[in-house]
């Protein structure tokens, strides 16, 4: 039997998972995402290859589950922060953007936002499938808010407008992805973009 790390397991299980995503991380970094294979990440996290079968059947799992994992903190922190009604929309918004380009900072959600990430990205579900879909349609809740309360001009189609700010988003991911430092510059970016896209034009 394996020997189990930690001092129980689920926290073995939680070690192997982030060892799983710094393994992928790195592969990615040597290979196209469609050369690797399972026993590259096997071999790259030091797992058996049968002990591997056991978090994932395949490759596309793999990289689904993880994505699940990866999505977790951050739609807690989202799910937070649009629920506070008493505030702004402005202000939930002005957090939401911040918080999302924070989470990508951690090494299991790097795989979703690193430059040249679009296959694997193309192997995780769209729509309400997806893992990141919960994310969305609570920022789409603080737009609706921020139109009733006459801070966002009527975007007409806010699903539509959500999704095309999420690609500004994803842009400044893969920056804070590329560099750690750049953060800051990165978050104040995103704002002015997203806000200056949302705010109310003059008559």
């Amino acid at each position: 039997m394996p020997r189990i790390r930690g001092a129980s397991i689920e926290e073995h299980h939680e070690m192997v998972w982030a060892d799983l995503a710094e393994a992928m991380r790195r592969l990615l970094l040597e290979r196209d995402y469609d050369s690797i294979t399972m026993g590259h990440i096997a071999a790259e996290t030091g797992l058996a290859r049968n002990t591997l079968y056991n978090y994932a059947r395949d490759k596309r799992a793999l990289v689904l589950a993880l994505a699940r994992r990866a999505s977790r903190p951050m739609l807690d922190q989202v799910t937070s922060i649009a629920a506070r009604s008493g505030v702004p929309a402005t202000e939930r918004m002005l957090a939401i953007i911040e918080a999302v380009l924070e989470t990508s900072t951690d090494q299991a959600a790097q795989l979703m936002f690193r430059p040249g990430s679009g296959p694997l990205v193309a192997e995780v579900p769209k729509g309400p499938d997806s893992p990141f879909h919960a994310i969305v349609v609570q920022v789409e809740n603080v737009v609706r808010d921020g139109m009733s309360s006459g801070e966002f001009r009527d975007v007409g189609d806010v699903r539509l407008t959500v999704e095309l700010l999420s690609g500004a988003m994803r842009a400044g991911a893969e920056r804070v992805g590329r560099d750690p430092a750049a953060f800051e510059d990165t978050v104040r970016a995103a704002r002015e973009i997203i806000l200056a896209s949302l705010a109310r034009h003059p008559a």
